[in-house]
């Protein structure tokens, strides 16, 4: 509850009676300072008049006053420039390390916010501030869903500097991994990670202009070229086949040459996975990309457009994937390319904020600039995610919004965050 506390102070949502201090004083806010969440008071540079007489500096908050000797704070000199301590039930006198009496304002939450905070934390229906959602205005709602957006984008630059770093400031072989990754999706995404960067992808440079070898090397450090990872029904079709076999003997040489370990192989997800998105044939794609040198980042900076980005992504299988999803098991033949959907989220999830990463990177606003270009011209996720929104009233009509509105959903209302987000604050307020 005191983090409620903070927000009523931050946000000024104070009972209308004037306020005074324990001792009688009149209190002013004129700035209620910043709010800081580290260690150290909790509001800096506040500004305040105290009986006529302006006050600036630090502000500390509690629930019961007595809160500030079980805190330590009289002992603390980062406290000596605290000059209102506000608090919920006075229970105690309190003073800085310095020896100085501090003054003590007596502020309780208004029942309403009160009310309608614990209703955001219990109510069933989801996301809990949807009955207010209606009523906001368009600002209110652009303002926010742009700070989302960014957030989001921040969040996937800080992963891909991350990369950059393992991969000792190379930003290719980042790019690689990253795709890579987003080739996975949510349920494989993490294992793709790690199969990415397993490739030795200098070393397979050298093998660049043979197609075969690539996939033996993609699949083998895959783990997948362990015939205990073929079903035992399909182990002898798998065998008789021969395709299997020759990419197994081609590993075996490549992982000798190149001193090459495979990643455990049971961490790759099948159950509940459509057929098109195996592991199988997603490396095989992947190889694909490779071998026909669309998979680097040098050309993804070139392409101007939305359309020259799909085209770079195109990709397929070899023909013996064209009728398996995996290995022995026979299949109509189908051409196994990236729908439109799946190229789409490719774009976002990976060449947005690698473009924006590189170019905040390298001091290239261009490039910056580009990703947010390409959020505003492409379609939306559809999700489930997108769909709740809407259904509450959210107007969502480009990757922009639905990328925000991921954002609010995974890092404030999962979290139940509602006090730093600007629709729980307008929930909060609502009469």
């Amino acid at each position: 509850m005191e983090q409620l506390l903070h927000y009523c102070w931050k946000h000024k949502l104070f009972p209308l009676q004037t306020l005074k201090t324990t001792d009688g004083q009149s209190v002013e806010v004129i700035d209620t300072g910043l709010h800081n969440r580290h260690a150290g008071p909790d509001f800096f540079n506040a500004k305040l008049k105290i009986n006529g007489t302006l006050w600036v500096g630090n502000v500390e908050i509690h629930i019961k006053a007595s809160d500030w000797y079980l805190h330590g704070h009289h002992k603390d000199h980062a406290y000596d420039n605290v000059i209102l301590h506000v608090a919920s039930i006075i229970d105690a006198v309190v003073t800085t390390a310095a020896g100085r009496l501090l003054p003590q304002l007596p502020l309780t939450i208004p029942p309403e916010v009160k009310a309608h905070y614990e209703e955001l934390l219990t109510i069933d229906e989801y996301p809990p501030c949807y009955k207010v959602i209606p009523q906001l205005s368009r600002l209110t709602v652009h303002s926010w869903t742009s700070v989302l957006q960014t957030e989001r984008l921040e969040q996937k630059t800080a992963a891909i500097a991350e990369r950059v770093r393992r991969c000792n400031d190379d930003w290719e072989t980042a790019y690689f991994i990253t795709l890579a990754r987003n080739f996975g999706f949510s349920v494989n995404g993490d294992v793709f990670e790690q199969w990415a960067f397993n490739i030795p992808l200098r070393a397979t440079d050298h093998h660049r202009d043979d197609l075969f070898q690539i996939e033996a090397l993609f699949l083998g450090q895959a783990g997948l070229l362990d015939l205990q990872m073929i079903p035992e029904r399909y182990q002898q079709d798998a065998l008789t086949e021969g395709y299997f076999t020759r990419l197994y003997h081609e590993y075996s040489y490549l992982q000798h040459k190149f001193t090459l370990q495979p990643i455990d192989a049971s961490r790759w997800k099948f159950l509940r996975l459509r057929p098109q998105n195996f592991p199988h044939i997603r490396i095989v794609q992947l190889a694909n990309l490779y071998y026909h040198k669309k998979a680097g980042l040098r050309q993804l900076i070139e392409c101007d457009t939305i359309d020259e980005i799909r085209k770079l992504l195109d990709t397929n299988v070899t023909p013996y994937w064209e009728t398996h999803f995996t290995f022995g098991s026979t299949t109509c033949k189908t051409e196994k390319n990236l729908s439109p959907k799946t190229q789409d989220l490719l774009i976002i999830n990976t060449v947005v904020p690698v473009l924006f990463a590189y170019g905040r990177a390298h001091g290239k606003e261009a490039l910056c600039d580009r990703a947010f270009d390409i959020l505003e011209n492409i379609k939306p996720e559809n999700n489930y995610i997108v769909r709740m929104w809407e259904m509450c009233g959210l107007i969502v009509t480009c990757a922009g919004d639905s990328q925000a509105l991921i954002q609010l959903k995974r890092e404030y209302c999962d979290k139940r965050d509602c006090l730093r987000c600007r629709f729980g604050y307008e929930y909060l307020k609502k009469v």
